[in-house]
This record gives C-alpha cells, sequence and structure tokens, in this order.
C-alpha cells in the first residue's frame, strides 16, 4: 500500500494522518498528498539528543516554508532530537507548530516534570 492509498483510508476512516518527512523537499511532495500534519525529522538526529531545531535551523524554516506554499492547513510539527524545553521554543520560533518528542520523555526519570516544562516552552509563543 502507498501513501496515497494509506492517507486515504484513513481520511475515510475519519483519523488524523501524520507523515513525517526528512527535509523540506520531502515535507513539500507529502504536502501534496494533504495529510492532517506533516512532522520534519532528520532520521539521522532521531533519538540522538541533537535537535534539528538547533543542529540544522534551515530544515525546519525550510520545510514549515514549503508545505504551507502547497496547504496553508496542513500543520508543521518539529521532531528528531527534542530533548528539553529550549528545543521547544526554537523549533516554534523556527515556525513549526508543535514538536514531536519520545526520547527525552520516555527515558526521563522525571516524565511529568519534563513534559510540563516542554508544555510551557511552547506555549510562550
Amino acid at each position: 500500500m502507498n501513501r496515497l492509498q494509506i492517507l486515504a483510508d484513513a481520511q475515510r476512516n475519519n483519523l488524523i494522518s501524520l507523515v513525517c518527512a526528512k527535509d523540506a523537499d520531502e515535507a513539500e511532495k507529502i504536502a501534496s498528498l494533504s495529510p492532517d500534519i506533516i512532522a520534519v525529522e532528520p532520521p539521522e538526529l532521531i533519538g540522538s539528543g541533537r535537535a534539528v531545531s538547533k543542529v540544522a535551523p534551515n530544515v525546519v524554516s525550510d520545510s514549515v516554508r514549503a508545505v504551507k506554499k502547497v496547504d496553508r492547513n496542513i500543520v508543521v510539527l518539529c521532531g528528531a532530537g527534542i530533548s528539553n524545553p529550549d528545543d521547544v521554543s526554537t523549533a516554534i520560533k523556527l515556525g513549526s507548530e508543535g514538536v514531536l518528542v519520545a526520547s527525552a520523555i520516555v527515558l526521563s526519570s522525571e516524565q511529568e516534570k519534563i513534559i510540563e516544562k516542554m508544555t510551557t516552552a511552547a506555549r510562550v509563543f
């Protein structure tokens, strides 16, 4: 089953679709398929603790521009290496509408505290 079929099935079943893209070129191509959400996540940074928002900020801002050029209604998130509240606020400043985060929370001994801090960082904007 290809991406277009999967997205069509999701829409038919009233499911929200989220598709990850490694960079702006891929994000723009995915946007043409009309998912609800696109998350920008260079694979080499996933789980690395090195946030794409800091290591490659242009990947985030370029991806946001590329997606919005195709469809302003697609939500763009930033993922890959988001580890702390500063990574979250940087991603938002770059145009991301939110973040995907996994390892920083799952591996934390203080999960509620890190979630609260990251949520607060996202709300500042």
